[in-house]
């Protein structure tokens, strides 16, 4: 039996538990403040929220580097299989495939296989976890990839976002439209699949927020299912506790895991976001 490493990059908001667990190789991406560039990872989550807080401008993020993800696929193991972000909102995709064709050609005897999981956070999280855990049960490559692949439509993702001052600095939101609706304490509800962020709902405070979220959440999948949950928080672990339990009211869990989003997705959502998944 082929042992299968796995690898994916950072924006799939894994917590260390999990990673560690399954032996996952995360590629971090890349952030800069004007001329100040890390890796993700690198600040501390709730630093990096104060120092996006403080910045009139969005940090900007970039994918890793080929070479960089070239490193990543080395190791002892004969098959590597490779889960993005999705590649409509990102070029890490795009950059693992090239990896993907310079690693072969050096390593002829090496296999390689990337998918686009057409998500991000921890709905790429969930696919990631399920491929490792396909891995330990024996299966090879290709069959895993078949699985993932058809696992993507199953995939349930919902967040509320605490704030759009992020989508404000970005130009992604009209300035007067966006501060009226923050002054108004309206929360916005995105769902996220096929490689998109669309808002779908609003919600006026916290609570009814949380509450909204929950509740489009539980309207997309079936009762009795065995299911994967996953919660994601920015800087806001008070909010994911909240969700768990209701979620729980609703619906039975496998398996459950709660984390940060990291400073890609944060970028983007901001503090106080809070997201579910479920597979």
């Amino acid at each position: 039996m082929k042992k299968i490493r796995i690898v994916t990059d950072s924006s799939c908001d894994l917590n260390n538990e999990i990673a560690e667990k399954y032996n996952i190789e995360i590629v971090p991406l890349n952030i800069a403040f004007g001329d100040d560039i890390y890796a993700d990872g690198e600040i501390e989550k709730a630093e990096f929220y104060k120092m996006m807080a403080d910045s009139p401008v969005l940090p900007k993020t970039s994918c890793p580097s080929p070479e960089r993800f070239m490193r990543s696929y080395e190791g002892e193991e004969e098959e590597i299989l490779v889960i993005t972000l999705a590649s409509k909102l990102s070029g890490t995709y795009s950059t693992a495939v090239l990896a993907k064709s310079m690693f072969e050609e050096e390593y002829p005897n090496k296999k390689v296989a990337v998918i686009d999981t057409e998500t991000g956070s921890i709905g790429q999280g969930l696919l990631i976890v399920k491929a490792a855990q396909l891995a330990e049960e024996g299966k090879g490559l290709d069959e895993i990839v078949s699985i993932i692949e058809s696992l993507k439509n199953d995939i349930v993702f919902y967040g509320s976002l605490e704030t759009l001052e992020n989508a404000i600095k970005g130009g992604r939101i009209n300035p007067i439209a966006g501060k009226l609706i923050n002054a108004l304490n309206f929360k916005i509800i995105v769902k996220i699949g096929n490689g998109e962020v669309k808002p779908c709902d609003k919600a006026r405070g916290d609570n009814n927020s949380l509450k909204k979220v929950v509740e489009n959440v539980c309207s997309s999948i079936k009762k009795g299912e065995v299911k994967s949950l996953a919660i994601a928080h920015a800087n806001c672990l008070d909010k994911a506790l909240k969700v768990k339990e209701m979620m729980l009211k609703n619906h039975n869990f496998k398996s459950i895991m709660i984390s940060e989003v990291g400073a890609v997705m944060g970028t983007y959502a901001s503090k106080g976001a809070v997201l579910i998944s479920v597979l």
